[in-house]
């Protein structure tokens, strides 16, 4: 019994914790109960007052407020009682008003310890597309609600590529996987936004969560409206921006093998099926504007990450936009670079991490980034068509590099979304500390 009673009042100080944003409301509730009681009290006193000619009810109220008991002691008791069915009452009325919301086997006090810390949480700004950009997204997710993902509408293949053919629209694929990435509750619904269609020519290919966005696309009228519903029926903890709202191709010159020649390759999804070695690669039109709330989003950041992704067709793209590249120079947040694990067939065959920045810094100019973060893990097994990442002796000599384990022990030619979080977060708490 008593450890009981000691279990609840230790739960009901958790409520009195900074930073959960309820100490303030519940002074205002101590006051105006207080008042109350004053109000009660003033009738109580006038009646006590009044019926002085019936002994029965004198007596009555002379046991009801405990007269026979010093004052002090009875102010004790009738304090500590009210104290206690207040919090009694606001604990339980908390959670019969949010148990819909509640995940199963955790505790409002501590959900909302959560999302207040995730309220206070660094903004930030990631930059990418494909797996690995949701892969940072998922690990960040826990650290801050201020996260903003931008995703590069240049993909033209798959069930993306048949749908901005057909409809018109932005290609969803990539921010269909930020979407789910960032949902705070990546059980049933996410499974069913990432789930793809098989068997009927017509929908084989096809993702539920790309034709959801095009439905909602059509029904808002606008592919910019149309994410960010899709991100209110997933609860995603952040935004998912395109990097433009125009229709661009991504163009490359690749260089054909044993020759000096080059030929020209039109679409992100042919690049890496292409014979030779990716030279350069640029956007048409070449002056497409960025998103105009991504530029809002770049300009007040405090941390902006590009990568991890592929080199050439989800970085770049997103980069090529001008008007986002010019407000990334302008911000005065810390831009980080995550390299990648290992290499990609057809479009970073051997690459080091001083190349991948290389050729970066080629397309885009130099002095982009303030900190290069690489991996120096190197055990496992990449897969037969890709080599590890090396941090070779150049980029160890950059001063901006970082060295530290990033590998996925499951998936070793992926990110760890937990490692890379915590290392962004580091570099954040780092910076504003120095």
């Amino acid at each position: 019994m008593v450890n009981t009673l000691l279990e609840a009042l230790r739960d009901a100080l958790l409520w009195f914790r900074p930073g959960l944003g309820i100490r303030k409301w519940f002074l205002y509730v101590i006051a105006g109960v207080t008042f109350l009681g004053l109000g009660i009290a003033v009738l109580l006193i006038d009646a006590y007052r009044t019926t002085t000619d019936n002994p029965l009810v004198l007596t009555a109220l002379g046991y009801l407020s405990l007269r026979f008991l010093p004052r002090a002691l009875r102010a004790v008791i009738f304090g500590g009682l009210g104290i206690g069915l207040l919090v009694y009452g606001i604990v339980r009325l908390n959670r019969s008003l949010l148990a819909p919301f509640l995940r199963p086997g955790s505790k409002v006090v501590d959900q909302i310890r959560d999302f207040r810390k995730r309220e206070r949480g660094p903004r930030i700004v990631a930059i990418g597309g494909g797996h690995g950009l949701s892969t940072l997204l998922r690990g960040l997710k826990l650290y801050t609600s201020n996260l903003t993902a931008v995703v590069t509408v240049a993909d033209d293949g798959g069930s993306s590529g048949r749908l901005r053919e057909s409809f018109g629209i932005l290609p969803p694929g990539d921010i269909r996987n930020c979407l789910a990435a960032l949902s705070n509750d990546e059980d049933l619904l996410t499974q069913l936004f990432q789930y793809r269609f098989s068997g009927s020519p017509d929908l084989d290919g096809h993702s539920f969560g790309n034709l959801f966005i095009t439905a909602l696309a059509d029904l808002t009228g606008s592919f910019e409206s149309a994410v960010a519903e899709s991100g209110r029926v997933l609860s995603i903890n952040g935004r998912v921006l395109p990097s433009t709202l125009h229709n661009v191709k991504l163009v490359a010159s690749m260089q054909l093998p044993y020759s000096h020649n080059e030929i020209r390759v039109e679409g992100e999804s042919k690049i890496p099926k292409s014979a030779g070695r990716v030279h350069r690669v640029w956007l048409e039109p070449d002056n497409a504007p960025a998103f105009p709330p991504v530029l809002k989003e770049l300009l007040t950041a405090e941390l902006i990450i590009i990568g991890p992704g592929s080199l050439y067709t989800s970085l770049l793209p997103n980069l090529l936009v001008q008007d986002l590249l010019s407000a990334i120079r302008a911000s005065r947040a810390t831009k980080i670079y995550v390299s990648n694990i290992a290499t990609q067939r057809g479009e970073t065959d051997f690459f080091s991490s001083y190349d991948h920045v290389l050729a970066l810094e080629e397309h885009v100019g130099g002095d982009l980034f303030d900190i290069i973060l690489c991996n120096n893990n190197y055990s496992g097994d990449v897969g037969p068509s890709s080599q590890w990442v090396i941090a070779d002796e150049k980029i160890k000599q950059d001063e901006r590099t970082r060295l530290v384990d990033l590998v996925d022990e499951g998936h070793p030619w992926r990110h760890d979304s937990a490692k890379l979080a915590k290392e962004v977060i580091q570099i954040y708490s780092e910076q504003i500390s120095a």
